[in-house]
């Protein structure tokens, strides 16, 4: 019976790891296609390999599922037969490379199978940290330049090994760019006396949208400093578009407001880490999420949010700003996560169902962000003491959620919430902050609504509860429950009333059907004053029309992709060029 269950764990095992492999080939040969697509500026192809990618994983893992449930029939609900499978698994890892998405698509067999709830040791991997095998780290492949006498030429030597399949407009004049920018950000910022010893990259380029990106860091004689190169590919050939060497712009460029990266470095693990040393604070799972990782970012956040959650005295409240009416929204005031659960009935105006609001936040996930969508992760069976709530939020969500939530003794079960990072309701925020920046935050909220048309998107309800500012002062949209394609919706100008009577009446004197956009009404979701007010009409006036909705409609209609460059340090470049 032993040898024969041996047998059978053996065939289980190979089953699932042959799975992963088959899993993360595939999903290597895609990332890889992100260097055609950028030589060939194919944009609509590579929003489609996002699109591809993120189903990628949830089609392999049932893939598996369903060998497995054929392979063990009705021993598959077996789980002391399962704890021996993961023993066996496990004990033949390793210094198998990246070991720990391995571990992670093994969990994920195991609870698509038995429907977990919460975490079961006995056949999952319980992550106790991402892998700090030093082994593993230093593998990663970095191309290292020594500089002796010349920024421009190093740079001539950089962009020579870094090349692609089409030529630069001009190398040389690419390299003064690069030489001129990291000169004058170094006269600015460094210490007196600084040398430049050499420069590091990690050997892939990172693709996301119409731009490539070398990542790297520059070594000085008393430190380091993070490097950033993006790329766009025009007509004349590739020409360097901007370089990062701050953390707080490098956070955005890595940021969780953006599309997920394609690189294909030869260690994740060490790529994380590396990026890791260029921004300490940006949190470890928005790293592997960045990447495209989102099962292992999934995994890091769990884990690190159950430790601090353990470690702390506070508990679960309400988020600040207005109540949804779709969700609750409520998180831990020590950590910046907001955590949101659909209620099971909806407050009225809305008549959208559950299941629409699960295909929003499904689109978002795939579609381009363009810096201005939250991220956000969707986890199933969730489980969190019922001590850490306060008895405010707890007694809402088992009365306001009951469908989502439950109580099992001194546990709350989350059938389904949704996580994402915390950020300031920019009603809030533009009543805190210095009349400066709440001019700068309205302007920006302006321009993130057309940052998202130009993607396709509409976000449908304008109020500014429903945007948040982040760290670095951009304006984000995170109240996904309205959102639309701008091909989907009607924009149309109000009809002038037949007569006096018809423009007192309470209600519309013509026909709106459910796809109607009327432009001219958003001012009524301006709840600004009329300084703020009058600088947002100074900038975007026209998304008070109907004309410059209906130009955007018609040319994603021809099908012609808008793309949106979430970052303005070309402004240094722009002097360069003057």
């Amino acid at each position: 019976m032993m040898n024969n269950d041996r047998e059978l764990i053996a065939t289980c095992s190979q089953i699932i790891y042959d799975g992963f492999i088959r899993y993360n080939n595939y999903f290597h040969r895609m990332t890889r296609r992100a260097r055609t697509r950028f030589e060939q500026r194919d944009w609509k192809g590579h929003q489609e390999d996002i699109n591809e990618r993120l189903d990628l994983y949830e089609k392999s893992v049932r893939r598996v599922v369903l060998l497995i449930r054929k392979t063990l029939g009705n021993r598959v609900y077996d789980e002391n037969l399962w704890h021996r499978i993961r023993e066996y698994f496990g004990e033949r890892l390793g210094e198998v490379p990246d070991n720990d998405f391995i571990k992670t698509f093994f969990n994920s067999t195991t609870r698509r199978i038995f429907d977990t709830k919460g975490i079961n040791p006995q056949l999952e991997f319980i992550s106790f940290g991402p892998s700090e095998d030093m082994h593993l780290i230093l593998g990663l492949n970095i191309r290292r330049y020594p500089y002796w006498v010349s920024l421009e030429r190093i740079f001539e030597t950089i962009l020579s090994d870094f090349s692609f399949r089409v030529p630069y407009s001009s190398l040389e004049n690419n390299a003064k760019k690069i030489a001129y920018l990291i000169e004058e950000h170094a006269q600015k910022n460094f210490d007196s006396g600084y040398d430049y010893i050499r420069f590091e990259f990690i050997d892939s380029f990172f693709y996301q949208a119409a731009r490539a990106y070398l990542v790297g860091k520059l070594i000085l004689n008393d430190g380091e400093a993070p490097i950033v190169i993006a790329f766009k590919n025009e007509k004349e050939g590739i020409e360097v578009d901007a370089v990062f060497l701050t953390e707080n712009e490098i956070s955005i460029i890595f940021g969780y407001t953006r599309s997920y990266y394609f690189a294909d470095p030869n260690s994740v693990i060490g790529t994380v880490h590396f990026l890791k040393s260029m921004l300490p604070r940006k949190p470890i799972d928005e790293l592997y999420t960045v990447l495209g990782r989102l099962r292992q970012g999934k995994t890091e956040r769990h884990r690190t949010f159950s430790r601090h959650l353990k470690k702390t005295s506070d508990k679960f409240v309400h988020a600040e700003g207005d109540i949804g009416l779709v969700m609750i929204v409520f998180t831990l005031p020590s950590y910046n996560l907001v955590f949101k659960v659909i209620r099971d009935q909806f407050g009225y105006p809305k008549t959208i169902s559950k299941k629409e609001v699960i295909n929003k936040y499904k689109l978002v996930s795939k579609h381009d962000r363009a810096g201005r969508l939250i991220d956000t992760q969707d986890f199933m069976n969730l489980e969190f003491p019922l001590v850490k709530f306060s008895s405010e939020l707890r007694n809402d969500l088992l009365k306001n959620a009951a469908d989502s939530v439950t109580r099992q003794g001194d546990i709350l079960l989350f059938e389904r919430v949704y996580i994402e990072r915390r950020v300031r309701p920019l009603n809030l925020y533009i009543n805190e902050v210095e009349e400066e920046d709440a001019i700068f935050a309205i302007i920006d909220y302006g321009q993130a609504i057309k940052d998202l048309a130009q993607t396709n998107i509409f976000t449908g309800d304008l109020l500014l509860k429903n945007f948040g500012v982040t760290a670095h002062k951009r304006v984000v949209f995170y109240d996904y429950d309205e959102l639309s394609l701008v091909t989907d919706c009607n924009f149309r100008d109000i009809p002038e009333a037949d007569d006096y009577e018809d423009e007192m009446l309470a209600d519309t004197w013509y026909y709106v059907s459910e796809n109607d956009i009327f432009p001219e009404e958003f001012i009524r979701f301006l709840s600004m004053n009329e300084r703020l007010k009058t600088e947002f009409l100074k900038h975007h006036a026209d998304l008070l029309t109907s004309k410059y909705w209906r130009n955007i409609q018609e040319q994603h209609k021809r099908g012609e992709v808008s793309l949106v460059v979430p970052y303005t340090s070309t402004t240094t470049l722009s002097k360069y060029l003057e």
